[in-house]
């Protein structure tokens, strides 16, 4: 049967991907026609661009924070620690007391306690645990983020569709970030340094009149070029254009100072924190991914008074974002995930510390299409190896695309060749999806 599929990402494109090419701003105030070449011919596109309004923030975990110290605890046995464990909302399971805010709200929160990759690499875990698979020598793949928005993103928002947080150094460079096949326009806006993007004002020499005059005079002469001329090239150029001045008009979103003290103060003083916050106000404003990166779990030794300090920041971040996302009806259109390139071993080391763990570890989610009070997965009572149904990178990667309303069983093309979203045979855990 022939698919009619030529080989060109043309035939790739979806409706909402499609306007994502030629619609940067709905107003067309700045872009004028030529961005906007009969992209709104049907009223269903627009109605599709909007039916979804999701978002997803992953709370990256950078260097492996450990399963034993937070949502899956062995208390008494050989590999357990000083830690006690704890009851939840959810009768029957446990967690570490170093999250007791969190137990309070476990009711509210999708467990796997089953994550198995067999790849303790800070980078190459990195990599798959951000892509669902590692990359192959002929095709690279995208990330999680850009995946989202791709499918999640919406072609007339102002603001950025991906945002990525990672203020520490420490692992800045494990699984880098690409959008791969799917193009620049899919790349992430990478806040290392600051919560305000450079070079974002309008320069002081520059009045807002001259700054307006200047953009119709460059949507006339545009407008003018392209008559008879609609190409891809001619739609991605204008897009782009047009997007700068939405994030130029869209400053105020970056500057945290624009929240009352009192929430910034629920948040806490902590980067971490803040960031949170920040990753709040961008879903928000309707930027589709963003990452918040909290460095650096990499406790080869003290594993225990590093966890002590950074389990209940975690605990603390994961439930006030919880809260407020609840208390903004946002929560049932945001989905919030935390973990990272993996967990830590049973086995305490002489430098009382946890080496890298690959075989056994867990992640947690809540928000938008997960069944709350819902755990996945078990290991065994040292938690050396997982008992009970394992879950792969692909898995867990095919269960956040699914609960976010996105068909992990999608393809793209690169060429002639089909690439799908997830590896053929991996399938999202339906048990955790509302």
């Amino acid at each position: 049967m022939n698919s009619g599929f030529c080989g060109t990402l043309a035939h790739d494109i979806s409706r909402r991907a499609f306007l994502g090419q030629t619609l940067a701003i709905g107003s067309g105030s700045l872009l004028g026609t030529t961005g906007a070449i009969h992209a709104l011919d049907e009223d269903s596109l627009n109605a599709e661009l909007r039916k979804s309004g999701r978002s997803v923030i992953l709370l990256w975990l950078a260097g492996g924070a450990s399963q034993l110290e937070t949502w899956d605890p062995k208390p008494g046995r050989p590999t357990g620690g000083p830690f006690a464990a704890i009851p939840t909302s959810v009768p029957g399971v446990h967690i570490s007391e170093l999250m007791p805010k969190m137990a309070k709200r476990l009711h509210r929160v999708s467990l796997i306690r089953s994550l198995s990759t067999g790849d303790g690499g800070h980078g190459t875990g990195a990599e798959m645990m951000l892509r669902g698979r590692k990359n192959e020598a002929a095709i690279q793949y995208p990330d999680l983020g850009a995946v989202i928005a791709k499918e999640l993103g919406r072609a007339d928002s102002r603001v950025p569709g991906y945002v990525s947080f990672y203020s520490q150094t420490e692992g800045r460079g494990s699984g880098k970030l690409s959008p791969a096949f799917l193009g620049a326009r899919y790349a992430p806006m990478n806040l290392d340094d600051s919560t305000m993007p450079p070079n974002l004002s309008r320069p002081e020499a520059l009045s807002d009149l001259d700054h307006r005059e200047r953009a119709r005079l460059r949507d006339l002469l545009s407008d003018r070029f392209a008559s008879g001329r609609e190409t891809e090239t001619m739609r991605s150029h204008a897009s782009a254009y047009a997007r700068v001045h939405g994030l130029m008009s869209s400053e105020p979103l970056f500057d945290i100072e624009q929240e009352p003290r009192w929430i910034r103060e629920q948040y806490g003083p902590s980067l971490f924190g803040q960031q949170a916050l920040m990753a709040r106000r961008m879903v928000e404003a309707g930027v589709s991914f963003v990452r918040v990166s909290r460095a650096w779990w990499d406790s080869h030794g003290q594993n225990f008074e590093t966890h002590a300090e950074m389990v209940p920041e975690l605990d603390h971040v994961m439930a006030t974002l919880l809260d407020d996302l609840d208390q903004r009806g946002l929560l049932e259109t945001t989905l919030v995930v935390a973990y990272g390139e993996f967990g830590r071993t049973p086995t305490i080391n002489g430098s009382l510390g946890r080496d890298h763990f690959a075989e056994a570890w867990s992640a947690a989610m809540f928000g938008c299409g997960v069944q709350g009070g819902a755990v996945w997965g078990k290991t065994d009572e040292d938690g050396r190896t997982v008992s009970e149904d394992p879950v792969g990178a692909g898995e867990l990667f095919a269960t956040i695309l699914a609960a976010a309303g996105i068909n992990p069983e999608k393809e793209y093309h690169v060429g002639a060749r089909p690439i799908p979203l997830v590896n053929p045979g991996i399938h999202p855990i339906r048990q955790l999806l509302a």
